[in-house]
Order: structure tokens, then C-alpha cells, then sequence
């Protein structure tokens, strides 16, 4: 079954870009919500878009996406279709071409399979449990990542572009002599990274992000061999929760030696 929805995934996605990419290049309004983040009618079309063409294929799957209304009801149902239709929104909003499109499928609180689209740049990663991760780039077969071996120096560190602050920037100059290269990234691109081995860790520490930002991704990282824990005591997250936000931040390595804290 799992393939038939990776399938599913893939196909909303690529309708989905299609929409974000018309609205991307040419003029378009932002709204600002009450939580002070921005959206657009890329994120509204694209999140309706991808729940409607979901759904259709598989009507009993309850629905957690950042653009449409939570109703608790999701905790009641084993499958949870999770989406950030756009993810990045502030990338978006400045023409900056890493935001993606996240989709990702929770089963009894673990995410099963996990897509991250990158509309810009035309390439695609995915993943289904006990399958490993993939990456397909537009006209090209599909590739199989895998995190790389580097451990305790020579580390790529990502930092978010959009929301990188004074704790994470501490950590960072504390273990400074582990790392050859800080690398400024957006949305959730930074899982793609480690997945694909071109870095090896990111510190995540603070509240603010949610169950879409993050629940295709960890998937991928952890099929490519990665891992993905709480800062605070090193355990992954559960999904379909009913507090959506990831209080305690988050921590992505290749390797767990390379935590560092």
C-alpha cells in the first residue's frame, strides 16, 4: 500500500508545483497570520490542491496540513496525511529558491513515508520506511542517498536562513574546531542535505516549528542513515500529536557522535 501512496504523494506534488511555480513568477500578495508567520495563495492552492487529490485516492486517511483547519478527530484515525504546502514560506516570499513542499504519511504515530519536493530546483526526495531514501531529479532516475561517514571533524553544520538564533549560533562557536563549513540553508532542504551526505548536522533548538515542517523529513534522514532526536534527551518525535509544535526543537546528524552537546 505504501508505494501506491509514495505514488499519490508524488503525483499532488507535481500538480502542486505547478501552481506554486505560476504564482511564484509573477506578482502576488502576502498575508501575515496570526501567529505573524506569512502565506500566500501558493501555500492556500497548493494545501487544497494536495488534500483533495489525496483524498480521493484514499478517503479514510484523516488530514493534518498547516493551511486548512485541525480538528482532533486525526487522533482517532491510525493514518494521518501531514503536508506543509509550502514550506519556506519567507523563502518564497523573497525569491529564494530552497522553500519545498512537504507530504508525509503517519501510521500509529510514525511517519511511513515522507516526500520533500523542491519546486525550483526540480528534484524530489522521498522515502518509505524499511525502504531507504531517494532522490530523483526531473528526467533522471531515481538515486539512492545515504548520509555521510564523516565523524568528529571536517563537519558541514547547517543553519537555518529564516530562523537561526543566539542558542543555535553558541553551539555552533562552542564545537567550532569539529567543523570545516557553516552552510545557510531553507526550509526543509537541510534534511535533504544530511540525507544526501553533502552535510552532516543541524541544531534545531526553540519550539517553533511543527509537525509539517519536520515529519517527511526526519523519515528521509533516517532511511539514508541518519538520525533525527530532541535536544533534550535525544529521543525522536511521535507524529499525529495533539500539540503540533516540536517544543523541545530538534537535532539532525548523520551520525549520532556527532551531536556534540
Amino acid at each position: 500500500m505504501y508505494e501506491e501512496v509514495l505514488n499519490a504523494m508524488i503525483e499532488a506534488a507535481l500538480h502542486a508545483e505547478k501552481v506554486i511555480k505560476e504564482i511564484y513568477n509573477k506578482p502576488f500578495d502576502v498575508e501575515i497570520k496570526k501567529d505573524d508567520s506569512p502565506v500566500t495563495a501558493a501555500d492556500k492552492l497548493a494545501d487544497a490542491l494536495i488534500r483533495k487529490e489525496i483524498h480521493a485516492k484514499f478517503p479514510s486517511f484523516a488530514f493534518l496540513t498547516e493551511e486548512s483547519k485541525d480538528t482532533l478527530e486525526r487522533l482517532n484515525n491510525d493514518y494521518v496525511i501531514i503536508v506543509d504546502p509550502v514550506d519556506g514560506t519567507k523563502e518564497f516570499v523573497n525569491h529564494h529558491d530552497d522553500f519545498t513542499t512537504n507530504i508525509a504519511l503517519a501510521y500509529k504515530h510514525e511517519i511511513v513515508v515522507g516526500l520533500v519536493n523542491v519546486p525550483m530546483k526540480d528534484v524530489m526526495y522521498y522515502a518509505i520506511k524499511g525502504q531507504g531514501s531517494y532522490r530523483k531529479k526531473k528526467g533522471e532516475s531515481p538515486e539512492r542517498l545515504h548520509v555521510s561517514d564523516r565523524v568528529g571533524t571536517d563537519l558541514r553544520v547547517l543553519k537555518s536562513r529564516s530562523f537561526f538564533n543566539e542558542k543555535e549560533a553558541a553551539l555552533i562557536e562552542k564545537h567550532k574546531d569539529h567543523f570545516s563549513a557553516v552552510l545557510e540553508m531553507g526550509a526543509a532542504t537541510k534534511f535533504c542535505a544530511i540525507a544526501e551526505g553533502s552535510a552532516e548536522l543541524q541544531y534545531r533548538i526553540g519550539g517553533n516549528t511543527k509537525e509539517w515542517d519536520v515529519a517527511p523529513g526526519d523519515l528521509i534522514v533516517t532511511e539514508a542513515g541518519g538520525i533525527m532526536v530532541k535536544p533534550t534527551d535525544l529521543l525522536p518525535y511521535k507524529y499525529n500529536r495533539e500539540d503540533v509544535y516540536n517544543r523541545d526543537g530538534y537535532i539532525l546528524a548523520n551520525k549520532k557522535e556527532n551531536i556534540l552537546l
